[in-house]
C-alpha cells in the first residue's frame, strides 16, 4: 500500500513539477490564447470580425474606465449654457470637445471601446481580404476608428461628417507613421545581415569583441573561406584569437568544401 502511494506521489510530482506560479499562469494564458486564435481562424469572416470587434471593444472599455478613474472628472464642473443661449457653433463645438476629453469612467470607457473595437474589427477584415498585415490595412483601420471616435465623442467642429473625415485622416497618418517606425526598428540593419555567420562563429569562440574588427575590414560572411592570418592581422586581431579563428574555419566542413572547389 505504501509502495503504491509512493508511486502515485512520483506520478503527481511529474505531472505538477515545482514551477514559478507567475510563469505557470502565463503559460496557461498563452495556451488559452493560442486555442482561441486557432478556433477563431476557422470561423467565417462575419463571425471572426464580430468576435474581434467585441473583444477589442471590451479591452478598450477597460482601458478607458481605468483612465477615467485615475483622472479627475471635471466635466461636471464645466458651465453648461442654457438652452436659450446663442453660442456660435465653434464655441459650442469647443465645449463639447472639452467635455468629451474630461469625462468620467463611463464616458472614457465608451469612447475607447468604440475606438479600439472599430480598429480591431476593420483590421481583422482587411487581413482576411488581403491576406496580410501592412501599413495600408493599418491606416484603413485607424481611419475608421478615428472617424467613429469623433462621432461618438462629439469632438471637433459643428460639421460631423467633415470632422469625422478629418479625425480619421489624422488617426490614419499617425498609425501609418507608427507602423513604419515599428518596421524600421524591428528590422536589423542590412550591414548586420552580412555578418550573421561571422557573429555566430565569434560568439562560439568567445571572441565577440572582435566583430567590430571584421566590420572595419569589410570581412563579411562571403570572405570567411578566404581568410588568412595576414588578413586578420590587418584588422588588428591579436595572434591568439587569429589562431582560434583560423582553426575553426579549417574544421568547418562547409567552408572546407568551398575552399576545395576549383
Amino acid at each position: 500500500m505504501e509502495q503504491q502511494q509512493g508511486k502515485q506521489g512520483v506520478t503527481v510530482a511529474k505531472l505538477f513539477p515545482n514551477q514559478d506560479p507567475i510563469k505557470l499562469v502565463q503559460f496557461k494564458f498563452k495556451e488559452l490564447e493560442d486555442g482561441f486564435k486557432s478556433w477563431l481562424s476557422k470561423q467565417s469572416l462575419p463571425v471572426e470580425a464580430a468576435v474581434v470587434t467585441a473583444t477589442g471593444g471590451v479591452q478598450g472599455a477597460a482601458i478607458g474606465a481605468i483612465m477615467g478613474t485615475l483622472t479627475p472628472d471635471i466635466s461636471s464642473s464645466m458651465p453648461t449654457p442654457p438652452p436659450q443661449a446663442s453660442l456660435n457653433p465653434q464655441a459650442m463645438a469647443s465645449l463639447k470637445q472639452a467635455q468629451a476629453l474630461a469625462g468620467g469612467p463611463l464616458i472614457q470607457a465608451r469612447n475607447f471601446a468604440v475606438m479600439t473595437g472599430t480598429n480591431a474589427g476593420i483590421a481583422c477584415i482587411m487581413k482576411r481580404l488581403r491576406g496580410k498585415e501592412d501599413v495600408q490595412s493599418s491606416m484603413v483601420a485607424a481611419f475608421g476608428s478615428g472617424a467613429m471616435f469623433s462621432l461618438v465623442s462629439g469632438m471637433g467642429g459643428p460639421n460631423l461628417a467633415t470632422n469625422a473625415i478629418t479625425s480619421g485622416l489624422f488617426f490614419a497618418l499617425v498609425q501609418g507613421g507608427l507602423f513604419k517606425l515599428g518596421e524600421k526598428l524591428s528590422k536589423p540593419p542590412v550591414e548586420d545581415l552580412c555578418y550573421a555567420r561571422t557573429r555566430s562563429m565569434l560568439n562560439n569562440l568567445g571572441l565577440q569583441n572582435y566583430e567590430k574588427n571584421f566590420k572595419k575590414g569589410l570581412l563579411t560572411d562571403n570572405t570567411l573561406p578566404l581568410l588568412t592570418d595576414s588578413a586578420l592581422r590587418d584588422v588588428r586581431i591579436p595572434p591568439g584569437p587569429r589562431l582560434l579563428i583560423l582553426d575553426h574555419l579549417r574544421r568547418d566542413p562547409e567552408l572546407r568544401e568551398k575552399t576545395c572547389k576549383p
